[in-house]
């Protein structure tokens, strides 16, 4: 979905619907307090988010897988599978599977580790074991209480943080801030803290800093007329990545989160972009998505999440305590 703008503020739509917010909020922590978590027998980490829409919670997982594979770990990485059909458990064959089956997050994943997807977050945890996983991690399922986390991450987009600060429908949070920092382990900020969030998170929760780097040469880009298509949480960070790049962004046009795309819009984009003397460029999420047929001559600018001074070392000393008290490889 794409949120709404009134998200941003606290303007009468949003006062409107507040103590609705308040009452869906309520009925999300009884509803997860009446549950009992499953716990497995190996440690599992939650990348998730307190809002709406995407943050960069896969980036941060792929980043995290990195640092567990060095630490020798046999990270297995486990997701609800968002636009898919297959609800699970299955572990991901990007040979095999494309985006409307498992979605796209899921086979960006398969590339960098064993992912399993299934709508029960305990079974496809059950699974991962049973395939030899020592530690799990959960791309978003935060507010999922069928799993016990030995971990929760919060990830935050700092150009936008938590919005209006308000639940939703009034805003874009899925539940309290104050709630979901008391089980957090970590928030992580990507990005220039524009938004304040740091302050609404509070002085006990460990902040760790990350930005988004476009990988690649930065000069493939410079200079060049592109059309931007993007159909993510918010398509307008993908537009901002692409003129930091100094790329000449002639148009830029927003899908919804997920969007499915079909054969006729991909032919308006090129159409477009013909009149324009441009390029098309998308994000790899993306263009996993778009008809295989429909592929050719279309760019991608892939980003992978690049930490602050001193960050990587705190997550890692982290993970290596982590372990000293739970499995080992």
């Amino acid at each position: 979905m794409r949120a709404p703008e009134f998200w941003q503020v606290r303007g009468p739509a949003a006062c409107l619907l507040a103590p609705l917010g308040a009452v869906i909020a309520a009925a999300g922590t009884l509803r997860r307090r009446l549950k009992t978590p499953e716990r497995v027998a190996v440690p599992v980490i939650c990348v998730g988010n307190l809002v709406v829409g995407g943050a960069g919670k896969t980036p941060v997982a792929l980043a995290l897988i990195a640092l567990l594979n060095d630490l020798d770990m046999r990270v297995h990485i486990l997701t609800r599978g968002y636009g898919g059909s297959l609800a699970g458990p299955i572990l991901v064959d990007p040979s095999n599977h494309d985006a409307a089956s498992v979605g796209d997050e899921p086979l960006l994943l398969a590339t960098r580790a064993p992912t399993w997807v299934s709508h029960d977050r305990a079974a496809g945890a059950r699974a991962a074991v049973a395939a030899g996983a020592n530690v799990i991690v959960m791309d978003d399922g935060l507010q999922n209480g069928d799993l016990a986390h030995d971990w929760d991450i919060i990830v935050i987009d700092g150009g936008v943080g938590f919005g209006n600060g308000l639940l939703m429908p009034a805003g874009p949070l899925r539940e309290p801030i104050a709630a979901g920092v008391a089980r957090a382990r970590f928030a992580i900020i990507i990005g220039d803290d524009r938004s304040q969030a740091a302050v609404a998170l509070g002085a006990d929760l460990p902040i760790l800093r990350a930005r988004l780097k476009a990988l690649g040469s930065p000069q493939e880009w410079a200079g060049r007329r592109v059309l931007g298509f993007a159909g993510i949480g918010r398509p307008k960070k993908f537009f901002e990545t692409l003129r930091a790049l100094d790329a000449v962004l002639v148009d830029e046009v927003a899908f919804s989160d997920h969007h499915p795309y079909e054969i006729a819009e991909i032919e308006a984009l090129r159409r477009r972009a013909r009149e324009l003397d441009a390029a098309l460029i998308t994000t790899e999420k993306d263009f996993i998505r778009l008809p295989m047929g429909e592929r050719s001559g279309i760019g991608v600018l892939p980003v992978e999440l690049e930490w602050a001074a001193a960050a990587e070392a705190k997550i890692r000393a982290a993970l290596v305590e982590l372990f000293d008290h739970s499995v080992k490889p």
